[in-house]
């Protein structure tokens, strides 16, 4: 594939400056909690719009699978665009165009004139840019950590904890909020926090230290070929594929279980939403903490061993305890603990694959990665429900942990070979597939996931 290359301004500081500049990371982080709450806001108020309005289940399934498709598609195929603009520009502009998406809501709702095929009209568009835009974000934590000189689990563990800090705030606020203004004025803040979002990270992102790659005249299938060879990579790559696949099933068996399985526990027992709160609660809690500390210590720690641990103590567990008749305390332990394990598993996989992914395909593999491990989610309601209906709660419940066990177990037996990098390659880095690390690989600190 013939490429021009086209060098990046500098007018902002970059990731080469040899002092520390902290303020790329503090907007980064910044920008995560105010969209992650606006989109925590817009995914309590639309499903309960659709849900009051029309009042019908299958209408309210419907929004969130037209929502999704174009979600996990265009977050699939916009990787090679991520590769060839640049994840920053990406990143803003498919937020300003966000803010501008999701106002029309309310805006319509206003005017009266939001009918339900309009409103599936926008949140599909809505969903198509939240994809690449979600996926683009990913793709400047090199930089960020290169900027303010910190190891790659440092930025990956302190976005975890924001993300599950912004749970938090953001379903405390959602309920006040639309109680205060209804359900879809409350999609205004939603349009605020993508607009606050693409000013902060336009105004002090720092711009890639790499080049991006435009297609020259005449190479009309380099889209299609990048993208391509961003598949080939991750089937490849004896590591990052299997992860992946352990991810989808994981993220279905975690769906299932908190949308499903959890709330007809809590109700064949007699237990109402506030004991649901309490348990959730308690998970938030800790995995909030222990991802905090997995930023801190997360370059000092065995990266293969503690996934490992970590996977077992928060997956097969919550499934197996919920499936005996044990008192509300006992399981809101177990989420406890659980919660734990969760802390380091973003922060250790996250530093983990960008570090094995070459830097001019951060944007392509890492979309392609995230679309694979979102394709179970949607579904996770649907085989839930099915399940029960067909074998019953208690054999569903068996079934699901047997499955998390089975699911992240498969990962270190299969790629038991392969270099997980993290404390034990400090001093000898090796890439993906056991070669010498190559000088295209994201640059920055070497410990990560």
């Amino acid at each position: 594939m013939s490429t021009v290359t086209t060098p990046r301004a500098t007018e902002q500081p970059t990731a080469t400056t040899s002092t520390p500049y902290r303020a790329p990371l503090i907007a980064f982080l910044v920008a995560n909690v105010v969209s992650l709450c606006g989109t925590r806001v817009s995914a309590i108020a639309i499903p309960w719009f659709v849900l009051v309005s029309t009042g019908s289940p299958m209408k309210t399934g419907l929004v969130a699978f037209v929502e999704m498709t174009p979600l996990v598609l265009c977050k699939a195929f916009g990787g090679p665009l991520i590769d060839r603009i640049g994840g920053r520009r990406i990143s803003v502009t498919a937020d300003v165009a966000s803010a501008g998406v999701v106002a029309l809501i309310p805006l319509l709702h206003t005017l009266h004139l939001l009918s339900f095929p309009a409103l599936l009209a926008i949140v599909a568009v809505a969903g198509a840019l939240r994809g690449p835009g979600d996926a683009a974000k990913g793709t400047l934590v090199p930089d960020i950590a290169a900027a303010a000189k910190v190891p790659l689990e440092r930025v990956t563990g302190l976005e975890s904890t924001t993300e599950r800090l912004a749970g938090f705030i953001a379903y405390g606020v959602a309920g006040g909020l639309i109680t205060l203004v209804g359900t879809v004025n409350a999609l205004w803040v939603d349009a605020v926090s993508f607009a606050v979002c693409a000013a902060l990270i336009r105004t002090w992102v720092p711009r890639p230290t790499v080049e991006t790659s435009t297609p020259s005249a005449g190479d009309e299938v380099s889209y299609f070929a990048q993208l391509r060879e961003g598949w080939q990579f991750l089937r490849r790559d004896k590591l990052m594929m299997p992860l992946v696949l352990m991810i989808a099933v994981t993220n279905l068996l975690d769906a299932a279980i908190g949308a499903v399985l959890l709330p007809v526990w809590i109700k064949d027992h007699g237990f109402g939403p506030g004991h649901t709160s309490l348990i959730l609660l308690s998970f938030g809690i800790t995995a909030t903490l222990f991802a905090l500390l997995a930023s801190a210590i997360g370059d000092k720690i065995p990266r293969k061993v503690v996934f490992t641990l970590a996977f077992l103590v928060c997956g097969a567990p919550r499934f197996v305890l919920l499936a005996f008749d044990a008192p509300v305390w006992s399981v809101m332990l177990v989420y406890a603990i659980g919660g734990v394990g969760a802390g380091f598993i973003n922060p250790v996989l996250g530093a983990l694959f960008l570090e094995r992914t070459p830097r001019h395909m951060l944007g392509r593999v890492g979309s392609l990665t995230n679309a694979i491990a979102w394709t179970g989610v949607p579904l996770g309601g649907v085989v839930a429900g099915a399940a029960i209906a067909g074998i019953g709660l208690v054999p569903a419940l068996l079934a699901a942990g047997c499955l998390y066990f089975v699911a992240t177990t498969a990962p270190v037996l299969i790629g038991r070979g392969e270099n997980w990098g993290g404390r034990a390659t400090k001093r000898d880095r090796r890439g993906p597939q056991g070669t010498v690390e190559r000088p295209d690989l994201v640059a920055g600190p070497t410990s990560s996931d």
